[in-house]
């Protein structure tokens, strides 16, 4: 299908019904677009704010199909739909980003191989499929790594660190996962993880926001600040640069987050890729108060091939993300009453440890 502008008061479709659909459908709605949220969940945080609802299986062809023909473009706040949805949807409304976008970087095995194949670096992997695959790759890469499910992991889920020789016999390890498609990487002694969220329209343009630095709690992160702290300036500029490369080589339309290891030594500053995030993403929160143009409008702006916006960020400040996981959210009232603060809640009704229940901003400025 051609590219095409779409005016204010055509239809955006999200697949998807958690927060970042939400968020999505509320920067839409600033915009003057109306919003059809589709989501096999009745209590998806983002039907509260979206102009059209559908509550079906991703799976469901039939409801997909007229989802797909009732909006004028379709993109997704999660990766993790089948490839087969992506390309149903694809034949009837345009898709942003694309199903080989998605395809690409759903998988952690094809998302690694296309990442190294663009001359990027990640840490050692190998493909495993069985427990004899695993003891081959373990004496190739060495210990300690980490094995992980090549779908669907995420927050720390889907994956396991191997580190001695000790811990347990590969076929026992191998069998954890349920015989789900496995790759096991290599350990990474990084110094901290830091990301760079940017997006591309489908002309070319490209627009970053500033490197973040990422701490985590539990393996779910925990808190974001921006500009990461104690970097060079060439660091800085080689995250941005890699991001680039990775939208240029996928053909990418909207928003893409890429996640990096720093790794610091005799020689200096390194960066290692991660993960890719076909979406939005958690690191990006910031950008709502603390970017001229928010990671949500500037979404909206790539899918509906309009002008991408500024995403310097607001004046010289320096901006925090926190995420209120299970019972933070408790703290909702004292968190409104602080000064500067900026609390984003997501409307779930159960707080339950490691869910997200909101986040909030603060922006600090300069002194």
């Amino acid at each position: 299908m051609t590219d095409i502008s779409l005016a204010p008061g055509s239809i955006l479709g999200i697949i998807g019904g958690g927060q970042l659909g939400r968020m999505i459908a509320l920067a839409a709605a600033n915009y003057g677009l109306k919003v059809h949220v589709y989501a096999p969940d009745a209590e998806s945080p983002a039907f509260d704010v979206a102009a059209e609802t559908t509550c079906a299986a991703y799976d469901d062809a039939d409801a997909l199909a007229r989802f797909a023909r009732s909006v004028d473009v379709v993109t997704y706040e999660f990766e993790n739909i089948p490839r087969q949805t992506a390309d149903l949807l694809a034949r009837h409304a345009p898709l942003r980003p694309s199903a080989d976008a998605l395809s690409t970087t759903q998988d952690r095995l094809s998302e690694k191989t296309f990442i190294n194949g663009l001359g990027i670096p990640t840490a050692p992997f190998r493909q495993i499929d069985t427990p004899d695959d695993l003891a081959r790759a373990l004496e190739a890469i060495g210990l300690p790594a980490v094995l992980k499910t090549r779908r669907f992991g995420y927050d720390g889920k889907g994956q396991r660190i191997i580190r001695t020789a000790e811990e347990g016999d590969r076929n026992a390890i191998f069998a954890e996962f349920g015989g789900a498609p496995l790759i096991l990487e290599g350990f990474v002694p990084f110094e901290r993880e830091v990301s760079v969220v940017a997006a591309r329209s489908a002309d070319g343009s490209f627009a970053a926001f500033d490197l973040c630095e990422n701490k985590h709690r539990d393996h779910i992160l925990a808190l974001t600040r921006v500009p990461a702290p104690n970097l060079s300036d060439e660091t800085a500029r080689t995250a941005v640069g890699i991001a680039r490369r990775i939208a240029d080589a996928l053909d990418y339309v909207g928003i893409l987050a890429v996640e990096m290891f720093l790794v610091r030594d005799e020689t200096g500053e390194h960066l290692i890729v991660n993960e890719i995030a076909p979406r939005v993403h958690n690191s990006g929160h910031w950008t709502i108060e603390g970017a001229v143009t928010s990671q949500f409008a500037q979404h909206v702006r790539a899918v509906c091939a309009w002008p991408l916006g500024d995403a310097s960020r607001v004046a010289s400040a320096s901006v925090e993300m926190q995420n209120l996981i299970g019972d933070d959210v408790g703290e909702w009232q004292a968190l409104l009453a602080e000064p500067g603060a900026h609390l984003h809640l997501y409307g779930k009704g159960e707080s339950r440890p490691g869910r997200k229940m909101g986040h909030v901003t603060r922006v600090i400025p300069a002194v």
